[in-house]
């Protein structure tokens, strides 16, 4: 049975009936104090508000506790005749008298006492929480954080991917184009000699008259010369240099395949920009032209910019 005196106390203080009386059962009626450490203690478990249940090991079976030993009439007459004539022992009479003692009740100083002791405690409790919610915060913000350095990290690990993958794509078209230009300037090495040699040959035959016959007459009609009637073939470009105009002044300047698309132009300003990244278009001044998303997939000898051309960048 719980102390009523006690249990009343606690629950002046704010604790509810139920925890209170399990403080006292747990804490074994030993006063307002230790049950009130008990519940600052244990107020977070999650079974505070269950009822007490008292431990099964502690209780002795009645069955196997010891049968006390029975005492004969005349002991037990002897023994009250020396109660009541005052021979027993002091200290187990004022033991006695002092179980019969009923307990005091709490004064209004006390209570406050126990009041401001309890506030303490709530308010050493608040400030663990807050400090624990701080704490949990802190980290939370320090893996925020983390989580951003990686995405930063990988998304700068995929640009410079890009990048190196599109320096060696130019590289190769460029060493393509050089072997391409080599081959075409021996094939016109191989034809200017084959020509020669024709045309050698042919004008020696001409010089040398046979023995003993007379050189034809001289006509006034001039040698017709395959290369003064033919007109020149139109030169086929495969390079494009192409000038970008910033919008703060700043000129872009860049060599590209006639064959790469107006995207690969759209490409190298992104990645040399030095303004805010907004969205742009590309178009020329004479004659105006404004390049839509239609036109970025089109080769740059289809758009009229080989050899070269000049574009504007302007926002969209």
């Amino acid at each position: 049975m719980c102390d009523t005196t006690s249990l009343d106390s606690l629950m002046e203080m704010g604790f509810p009936r139920n925890r209170a009386e399990k403080a006292l059962a747990v804490t074994g009626n030993q006063g307002v104090n230790l049950a009130m450490d008990w519940l600052f203690e244990h107020s977070e478990d999650a079974d505070i508000d269950e009822p007490y249940v008292p431990p099964q090991g502690n209780v002795v079976d009645s069955a196997a506790a010891p049968t006390p030993p029975t005492l004969s009439l005349s002991t037990e007459s002897a023994l009250a005749a020396q109660r009541q004539e005052g021979d027993g022992d002091p200290g187990e009479s004022e033991d006695g008298a002092e179980g019969q003692e009923p307990k005091k009740m709490l004064t209004e100083e006390e209570r406050q006492q126990q009041l401001q002791r309890l506030e303490e405690k709530l308010r050493q409790k608040r400030l663990e929480r807050e400090e624990k919610e701080r704490q949990e915060e802190i980290e939370r913000e320090k893996q925020r954080r983390k989580h951003g350095q990686e995405l930063a990290s990988i998304r700068t690990r995929m640009q410079e991917e890009e990048m190196r993958k599109l320096v060696e794509e130019r590289k190769r078209e460029k060493d393509e184009e050089r072997m391409a230009k080599e081959r075409v300037r021996e094939k016109i090495a191989r034809d200017k000699a084959e020509r020669a040699r024709k045309f050698g040959d042919a004008t020696g035959a001409e010089a040398v008259p046979a023995a003993g016959t007379a050189a034809p007459p001289a006509t006034s009609e001039p040698p017709t010369s395959t290369t003064a009637t033919t007109s020149p073939p139109k030169r086929d470009y495969d390079q494009c240099r192409i000038q970008v105009r910033m919008p703060d002044g700043s000129q872009l300047m860049q060599s590209f395949a006639a064959k790469e698309t107006l995207a690969a132009v759209r490409l190298f300003v992104e990645l040399h920009r030095q303004d805010e990244a907004t969205p742009f278009v590309l178009l020329t001044n004479f004659p105006r032209r404004l390049f839509g998303d239609e036109d970025m997939e089109k080769p740059l000898s289809e758009l009229g910019l080989v050899p070269s051309a000049v574009l504007i960048m302007t926002k969209r």
